[in-house]
């Protein structure tokens, strides 16, 4: 039977990944999960796709305050004041935050190159199209045949790493419920892939050409999407901890 191998949460979107023992899932994801996210000065998403090194940043929040710490050493820490709220398009989505006041913005912008700014979501939606992904081991396993290589399956950024599938098992789940722990899963369509899987898990910096690899093997969806893992939603609420089988209901 397939059981959680690895839980991957980042309390800032795009930042480096935590990897808890255990958390608690609901039907708006893992609270605290991308807890804040980052805009450019016009306002749109900032992600790994334009700046891959930020994965070396290890953010910490705690009562009220945010620790941001640099691979230089730095570390940037203050409490946390809310300022203008602004919508921000997550792929098609609409998420309301707040613009964060303090000193992170400027450390980020001096780190990344550009100017960025740091956004509290408001509803701690801050997640890409659903609350929830998956991604096997046995996935990975496949496509690293294809590369020669391991292919770590953390720059894959998914919050369920599941060990004990075949290649692309969790593909057939689609619109099936799996208990994962305490909770209850709607597996939903596959994850269309970008260029942060090409980057390496620790550096944020291009190794691995995962998007030809995919597409060599499994071709594109709908002649332009490459697919690897797949979305779902919280049917029933409860806790996940590394170890839990996932049984198909």
């Amino acid at each position: 039977m397939p059981t959680v191998s690895t839980l991957s949460i980042a309390p800032v979107k795009s930042l480096g990944l935590h990897h808890p023992d255990h958390v608690e899932l609901t039907a708006r994801g893992v609270p605290g999960d991308r807890q804040y996210y980052l805009v450019d000065e016009g306002g749109r998403l900032v992600g790994g796709v334009r700046h891959g090194p930020l994965v070396r940043i290890h953010a910490e929040v705690e009562n009220g305050s945010l620790a941001l710490r640099f691979p230089n050493g730095r570390v940037v820490a203050d409490e946390v004041e809310l300022g203008d709220v602004v919508t921000t398009d997550f792929y098609g989505r609409p998420v309301e935050g707040c613009l964060v006041r303090g000193p992170w913005a400027d450390a980020l912008s001096d780190y990344a190159g550009s100017h960025v700014q740091l956004v509290h979501a408001r509803q701690a939606d801050a997640w890409d199209v659903q609350p929830a992904t998956l991604v096997s081991l046995g996935s990975c396993a496949r496509l690293g045949e294809e590369l020669d290589v391991d292919v770590d399956p953390r720059r894959f950024r998914m919050l369920l790493t599941l060990d004990g599938c075949a290649a692309h098992e969790e593909d057939g789940w689609s619109g099936s419920l799996l208990r994962v722990g305490e909770a209850v899963l709607r597996v939903g369509g596959p994850v269309p892939r970008c260029a942060v899987t090409t980057h390496d898990a620790e550096t944020g910096v291009r190794s691995l050409d995962t998007l030809g690899a995919i597409r060599r093997y499994r071709g594109q969806r709908d002649g332009k999407r490459l697919d690897f893992g797949v979305y779902a939603t919280v049917e029933q609420p409860g806790v996940v901890r590394v170890g839990d089988a996932v049984e198909p209901l």
